[in-house]
């Protein structure tokens, strides 16, 4: 996925029930996929996420977070760190997939954030972060330009 691109729409079951990227249109979307719930790089990505949900929602943003994990793992993930926000389970890795992040190994998605306009295209790619947290404040500050 490139920038300028229309983002794939997806369907998908979440940590709050299914969800359709494209019911998004007319949002600023932040789509960011992460290795593994529970391991201590997505624990502090989605703390900072759900630490900024407010700032986002101010900037007509949702955010998504996508892993290879199941529906189970994704709801408990998302309750103990209190994400108001969807966590998809893709398990298949369909959507890692249509997306590019699909790590080496071929059994998680690389932690990579796409930033979708309000018209569902790819405004901006974050990789490449020093820390797992700053996918956040960087989405964040484009979405503020």
């Amino acid at each position: 996925m490139e920038v300028g691109q229309d983002a794939p729409d997806f369907e998908a079951e979440s940590s709050i029930g299914k969800i359709k990227l494209s019911s998004y249109k007319g949002k600023n979307v932040i789509l960011y996929f992460y290795p593994k719930a529970f391991t201590s790089g997505c624990t502090r990505e989605l703390q900072r996420f759900v630490e900024l949900y407010n700032q986002f929602s101010s900037k007509n943003s949702i955010i998504i977070g996508v892993s290879a994990d199941s529906v189970s793992s994704v709801k408990k993930f998302a309750e103990k760190y209190g994400a108001n926000f969807p966590l998809v389970a893709d398990k298949e890795k369909k959507i890692i997939n249509e997306y590019g992040v699909l790590s080496e190994k071929g059994t998680s998605a690389q932690r990579v954030t796409f930033i979708i306009d309000e018209s569902g295209k790819v405004k901006s790619v974050l990789k490449n972060l020093k820390k797992a947290e700053d996918h956040a404040d960087k989405a964040l500050a484009i979405i503020s330009q």
